[in-house]
């Protein structure tokens, strides 16, 4: 048998190395990557899983960031998420009608902010058609 002060022994290590093991998981957190790999957005047509892998990879359909995201400066840097701009204001706030409300003229494609769903629907449905790839009709992306 054990006497009790090799067992003191053994569970006072144990204890430092999860101990030891509970600051390194903390001191170390995994990165978050660059772009997000993928987004689930909840619509009223069903959740959409959007892969950005799928979609800008030489393996996948090959696309550019500034050919979704747009923005006035030509940096990829300042590429910023559809939902900045392309959202439903919470009730009872005010939201921009217009680019022309915080951008000047000439900084912007056009002056009518759309809703998040009407922007990726005139974005990604169109290039759905356009090039044949990816999902055409509702149910390829709108699962429930």
């Amino acid at each position: 048998m054990t006497s009790k002060r090799q067992l003191l022994i053994a569970y006072g290590l144990a204890i430092h190395l999860l101990l030891i093991a509970i600051i390194c998981y903390a001191a170390f957190p995994q990165a978050s990557p660059e772009t997000p790999i993928r987004l689930m957005y909840h619509t009223a047509a069903g959740k959409v899983l959007f892969d950005h892998d799928t979609h800008t990879s030489a393996t996948g359909y090959g696309n550019a960031c500034a050919d979704c995201h747009h923005h006035p400066s030509d940096e990829e840097e300042a590429l910023i998420a559809c939902g900045d701009c392309h959202q439903t204001p919470p009730e009872g706030e005010d939201f921009p009608e217009s680019c022309l409300d915080c951008h000047d003229a000439d900084e912007i494609e056009g002056s009518e902010v759309v809703g998040r769903g009407d922007a990726f629907h005139g974005q990604c449905i169109q290039c759905h058609h356009e090039f044949e790839a990816g999902p055409e009709d509702c149910s390829g992306c709108h699962v429930l």
